[in-house]
Formats: C-alpha cells, sequence, structure tokens
C-alpha cells in the first residue's frame, strides 16, 4: 500500500479499524477530512491532486476568501451578461466571485489534515455495508472496518439526462485586453443551434485568460467543436493568442442525483450539492461539509440536505424548460441577470434567495412555459 501522512501499516490478515472512512478525496471528501481533529479517519483517493488540476468557481465574501487565498487564481466584483442585443453588468460591494485552482485546494486541505487523519493512495476494491452507517472497505488487499463510511464518488448518470459540458483554454494573448476587471459568465453571441451556448471568461490579468465554451443539453460534443468555438469567438473578439498554458474538460450533470440503497452515505455531489440549475457546486459542498464536521463532532453523523426540497422543485422545473425548449435559454438568463441586481443575483445562485428575490425573478420569466413545466414536474414520478 502506498501510504502518505503516516498512514496504517498495511497488515493484510487483520483489518485496520476506523472511525471514518472517507471515499474519494475531491472537494468534499477533503474538505471534511481538514475539519476532523480528533477521529480516526482514512480518505482513499489513488490520484493525486496535481493530476486533476481544474478551475472551480464560486462567489464569497472577505472572510472565505481569505480562508481560500492559498487557491485563488483570480476574483472579480463586476461580472457580466452578454447576447446579440447588449449587456447586464453586475457589481457587488459584498461578494467576489473567485476562481480557485482545484489542485492547489485540495493541497492545501492535505496539508492541514490532523495527525489523526490518513490519506491511502489507492482506489477502493469493494464496499461491505453493515446497514447501521458503517462497514468494510479494501484496497490492494488490506481490510478497513469503519464505524462510518462517507462515499463522495459521483454516480452514473443516464445519458439522456441534462448536462452542463465544458471545454477550456487557459492562454496568455499578445496584446492586452479592455476590461480584465469583469468575468464574463455568460457570452451568447455563438452558435446556439445545438442547445444552450455560452463562453465564459476569467481574466485574471490583462494578458492572462481562462476561455471556456459551455453548452447546457442532453448531448456532449467532440472536443474539436469547443475548440472551433473558442477559436471563433477569440477572432471576433480580435485577442490573438501568445501560447496556450492548459486545457480542461468537464461535464456536469444538472439532473436529481438517484438515490443510492447499499446503507453507504453519500456527501458533496453524490449527496445532490450540485445547484441543478447552475452546475455550482463549491459553496453548497463547503456549506454541507460545515455542517457535518460540526454534527460529528456532537455524535451525529447524518448527512445534512444540501438544498432544500421547494429549491430542488423549482430548479427542476427550470431546468425541465431548458430541456423542452432550449431557444428560451439566452432569454431567461439574460432576464434574470437583468432583473436581479448584483447581490440579490448571488443569493439567488447560492440558494439563499428571500421571498422578493424569487417574486422578481419569477414575475421576469415567460409564464406558460414555467406553469407547463411545473404541471409536468409534479405529475412525473422520476
Amino acid at each position: 500500500m502506498n501510504r502518505c501522512r503516516g498512514s496504517p501499516v498495511s497488515n493484510p490478515n487483520r483489518p485496520i479499524e476506523l472511525d471514518i472512512a472517507i471515499i474519494g478525496g475531491g472537494s468534499a471528501g477533503m474538505t471534511l477530512a481538514r475539519k476532523i481533529s480528533t477521529l480516526k479517519t482514512a480518505v482513499f483517493e489513488p490520484r493525486l491532486a496535481s493530476e486533476r488540476d481544474c478551475s472551480w468557481a464560486l462567489w464569497a465574501q472577505p472572510q472565505q476568501l481569505e480562508e481560500l487565498s492559498p487557491a485563488i487564481k483570480g476574483s472579480w466584483n463586476k461580472w457580466r451578461f452578454i447576447d446579440q442585443s447588449g449587456e447586464v453588468i453586475h457589481q457587488s460591494h459584498q461578494y467576489r466571485y473567485a476562481s480557485l485552482s482545484s489542485s492547489q485546494y485540495l493541497q492545501h486541505c492535505e496539508a492541514n489534515l490532523s495527525d489523526s487523519v490518513h490519506l491511502v493512495r489507492q482506489p477502493i476494491d469493494g464496499v461491505e455495508s453493515d446497514c447501521r452507517g458503517g462497514g468494510q472497505l479494501k484496497a490492494n488487499g488490506q481490510t478497513y472496518c469503519a464505524k462510518t463510511i462517507y462515499d463522495s464518488r459521483p454516480p452514473e448518470m443516464p445519458d439522456n439526462c441534462l448536462r452542463q459540458h465544458f471545454f477550456g483554454w487557459e492562454i496568455s494573448t499578445k496584446e492586452p485586453i479592455s476590461e480584465a476587471d469583469i468575468a464574463t459568465l455568460m457570452d451568447f453571441r455563438v452558435d446556439q443551434s445545438r442547445g444552450l451556448h455560452f463562453i465564459y471568461v476569467l481574466p485574471f490579468s490583462d494578458s492572462h485568460l481562462l476561455v471556456e465554451s459551455t453548452m447546457i443539453s442532453t448531448q456532449l460534443e467532440d472536443k474539436d467543436w469547443y475548440r472551433n468555438a473558442i477559436s471563433q469567438w477569440l477572432d471576433d473578439q480580435n485577442i490573438q493568442v501568445q501560447s496556450k498554458l492548459r486545457e480542461e474538460y468537464g461535464v456536469i450533470p444538472m439532473t436529481a442525483v438517484p438515490s443510492q440503497q447499499d446503507g453507504v452515505a453519500r456527501i458533496g455531489a453524490a449527496s445532490g450539492a450540485v445547484r441543478l440549475s447552475s452546475g455550482y457546486a463549491f459553496s453548497s459542498i463547503q456549506a454541507q461539509m460545515a455542517i457535518l464536521s460540526k454534527s460529528i463532532a456532537a455524535g451525529d453523523r447524518q448527512v445534512p440536505r444540501p438544498f432544500s426540497r421547494s429549491l430542488i422543485f423549482m430548479d427542476k422545473v427550470f431546468n425541465r424548460v431548458l430541456k423542452t425548449q432550449p431557444r428560451c435559454g439566452v432569454g431567461l438568463f439574460m432576464a434574470m441577470g437583468a432583473t436581479l441586481k448584483a447581490d440579490a443575483f448571488v443569493r439567488f445562485m447560492l440558494g439563499h434567495a428571500g421571498c422578493i428575490d424569487w417574486i422578481q425573478v419569477i414575475m421576469a420569466m415567460p409564464k406558460w412555459p414555467f406553469i407547463k413545466a411545473a404541471f409536468a414536474e409534479v405529475c412525473s414520478h422520476d
């Protein structure tokens, strides 16, 4: 067994006893592990953080920005939405939109684990639940017996589900760009023939950008399709690439996670902590792990729900409209951006919207498509 941070010595003839086993060392797994201080815990993650670097994003207030500073690549208090008719710009004095390096965040978590928490750099070979939240795990021939098991691995989703899929370039430019203080969350001035499509741009400086082609649809595209979309957008903006620093690709399901009946508790994305209508997950995972870690310290190991049932229902209705009437998508997002002021928009995206925020959004949406989608959702058995 590859060992890290004083992993328990392997002995195939005798199980290693654990208080908590965490399967998967991603956002949820490592965040929870970093918050555990005394319980004997193992995190099972075969991959190094540096092997799975990508960009995570969130809206954060100053205290959270300070806590995440080792991993922050850039942050902006202005963001915008653009379509063929114009643009909507938000400016907040309370929140900043921040981009994190996932590898730097995970490495920061690893460096701050307590002595009771160990990383096991092996994949799990199998899990046997005891139907009480715990059970046995096997990794590289070694058996582990845990009082509680938390599984953060995302489940497989059906091929026809609505997904947010993206491909991006991190680039340096030959010439400085204008408005490098604004993050472009959605630029819809691109091909809309294959689903809701937009360009997402984060300027880390006036010559260093992350540019992603993002689709919301049921059908994934060939990677060259996204590359061509990015190239066309750069040409349209008269931005010349000096060098391509890296590429990243991702697929985020925008459908409810199916319940698992195997007796093992799920956390993070596996528990439904991805916001269905937006694909954002980092903030909700952080909140879920903060509550869970406090509960564990108090003796309660039940995983909290990441979102309310009413919010999940509203997101399902929104996504049903996107899936059945994708041509409405641009108008929906632009209307939402135009209706809500910056801080209200952030509250809405974080799942903290108040009654006034919801009323404003509902009034800005086309009524009949949402009435039909709400009725269909109530009648569905998904």
